[in-house]
C-alpha cells in the first residue's frame, strides 16, 4: 500500500460542503498516513450536507488567514453547492489555490469544487470533469470538459459526483505519492 507518511494535505472548505466529498478523501489520505488539515475562512466548525440536508459538522484545523500553502504537499476542494460557491468569491481562498499551482503541487476538486479553480484562473488548457451543470463555467475558464469518473491532468485530479469517490480518492493518493508536477506551472495565472 502506498504510504504518504510525512505528506501534509489541506482540504479547503466552508459551510455547505458535500459531506462525503470531504470525509472520504480525508479518510483515504489518513489511511495512507498523510496528515490532513481542514482549512477554512472561518474558525470552529464547518457544516456539511448530505445533498440538501444538514449533515456532519467538521472541525476547522487552520483558519485560512493563518494557512500557508508552502506547508502543504497537496490541496483538496470538496464540492457541494454552497461550499465552492462561497470559496470562489473569496480572494484569500483563490490566492491559496493559486499558490499550489504556482508551486506545481497536486490539486484535487470534485463535483462543484472546480468552480473555485475557474475563479482562480488556473484552468486554461486543462482537461477536467465536474458535475455537468458547471461545465460551461469551466469551459469559459479555458478548460476542456469531459464526462469521465476521474480525470488527471499533470497533477490536477477532478471528478464528477460522490459516485466517483473511489476513483477520485485513488488518483488523489497516487498524485500525492508522485509529488511535484511541473505541468501545474503552465496554467498558473
Amino acid at each position: 500500500m502506498t504510504q504518504l507518511t510525512g505528506k501534509r494535505v489541506a482540504i479547503l472548505a466552508t459551510d455547505g460542503f458535500e459531506q462525503s466529498e470531504l470525509l472520504e478523501p480525508m479518510r483515504a489520505l489518513r489511511e495512507h498516513e498523510a496528515e490532513v488539515d481542514v482549512v477554512s475562512p472561518k474558525g470552529g466548525e464547518v457544516q456539511g450536507f448530505k445533498h440538501f440536508d444538514k449533515g456532519q459538522a467538521v472541525p476547522v484545523d487552520v483558519e485560512l488567514a493563518q494557512a500557508d500553502a508552502a506547508r502543504y504537499h497537496a490541496l483538496v476542494i470538496p464540492g457541494g453547492l454552497f461550499n465552492p460557491d462561497s470559496l470562489r468569491v473569496d480572494e484569500q481562498a483563490l490566492a491559496f489555490v493559486r499558490a499550489f499551482f504556482e508551486a506545481g503541487k497536486p490539486v484535487a476538486a470534485i463535483c462543484h469544487g472546480p468552480w473555485v479553480l475557474a475563479n482562480a484562473d488556473v484552468l486554461e488548457g486543462r482537461t477536467v470533469t465536474s458535475v455537468p451543470n458547471i461545465r460551461r463555467d469551466l469551459e469559459n475558464a479555458g478548460a476542456k470538459w469531459v464526462d469521465e469518473e476521474v480525470v488527471v491532468d499533470e497533477g490536477l485530479v477532478t471528478s464528477r459526483t460522490p459516485d466517483d469517490l473511489p476513483a477520485f480518492c485513488a488518483k488523489l493518493v497516487e498524485e500525492i505519492d508522485e509529488g511535484r508536477h511541473a505541468g501545474q506551472k503552465r496554467s498558473a495565472a
